[in-house]
């Protein structure tokens, strides 16, 4: 079952940034604040590692706006445009760009939207915080060698005979997460029909982020993956590994992701109705997000997107 974030009843930490958040807005919240009046309800669904950031801008939005439910939930990017496409939801939280069969699915459904670029992002390979695995840097080919479908790696001297002789166990995303198809894209690569190369299947799959950080944790030496943001929020359980791409290690960090150097850096995005931007609470709402998209994503422990893609996001949605 998806997971969900309703508005207002969010976690502790983000009702202590309601003061600082609906201050902000009265700065730059355009006509979303400021005694607009704006009411009515947005659904969203998507992407696990978007989520978190969406449900922070419904939070501080909805304390301008009190009479605007926004109801964010998670099936995964996949799914999430699922549902999008066949107009059931407003908004499409998405940790990839839509893929061609589901542009060729929105325009069935009769559904035309506008991309909108909210943030970026590193996919994050780690273990836990106490596991001694003999290595803190990974190359993207020895992630292939523990991912690839036909891989029986079980140890992790058999990825490097050099690496710690201790059972090596994996957790990572379900098939409708976007950032499965993003690692899969960048790690595993093409087959001869230039399909993208799914994982082998005996690991820990779930759509819920969360679920992969206790699969990681409760192991001896686990390996998982997700976006950088779950890793900053469980630092304290959870150690990253620095990946080469070809041009030494590097760790993830908010720097090397928006400069490109980490190898698995990305951009997050949502997926609008352009329906839906005809109604104002939507439009309020997601020039809201944009606007404060800088601030939100710092807040949130994620990394800013370019202030021109912000812009050019901003510049897409209607006045």
């Amino acid at each position: 079952m998806p997971r969900r974030f309703p508005v207002p009843l969010l976690a502790a930490g983000l009702l202590a940034l309601a003061p600082l958040a609906v201050a902000a807005c009265g700065d730059d919240g355009g006509e979303a604040g400021g005694g607009s009046a704006l009411s009515g309800s947005i659904v969203v669904d998507g992407s696990s590692t978007v989520a978190p950031l969406t449900s922070a801008a419904a939070e501080a939005f909805n304390g301008e706006n009190p009479d605007v439910n926004v109801d964010v939930r998670t099936s995964g990017t996949g799914g999430g445009f699922e549902v999008f496409c066949t107009g059931e939801t407003d908004i499409s939280d998405a940790s990839r760009a839509i893929k061609d069969e589901e542009v060729a699915a929105c325009t069935k459904g009769g559904v035309e939207y506008t991309e909108v670029r909210v943030a970026s992002d590193g996919i994050t390979v780690v273990t836990g915080a106490d596991a001694e695995v003999g290595t803190t840097c990974l190359t993207l080919d020895q992630l292939k060698t523990a991912w690839a479908p036909d891989s029986k790696v079980g140890n992790w001297k058999d990825i490097d005979p050099s690496f710690t002789d201790v059972k090596l166990s994996l957790a990572g995303p379900g098939s409708q997460s976007g950032t499965y198809d993003f690692f899969n894209e960048e790690v595993l690569g093409e087959d001869a029909q230039g399909e993208t190369v799914e994982p082998r299947q005996d690991y820990s799959a779930s759509e819920d982020d969360n679920v992969t950080v206790r699969a990681v944790t409760g192991a001896e030496a686990g390996m998982g993956y997700f976006g950088y943001s779950y890793f900053a929020e469980n630092q304290g359980q959870l150690k990253a590994f620095e990946l080469d791409g070809g041009s030494g290690c590097v760790a993830p960090s908010p720097e090397t992701i928006t400069g490109g150097e980490y190898p698995l850096s990305r951009p997050l995005f949502i997926y609008v109705s352009k329906s839906a931007l005809e109604r104002p609470e939507v439009k309020g709402f997601v020039r809201y997000y944009v606007q404060n998209a800088v601030r939100l994503a710092e807040e949130q422990r994620f990394v800013p997107a370019p202030q021109d893609a912000l812009d050019a996001s901003l510049a897409a949605i209607p006045e």
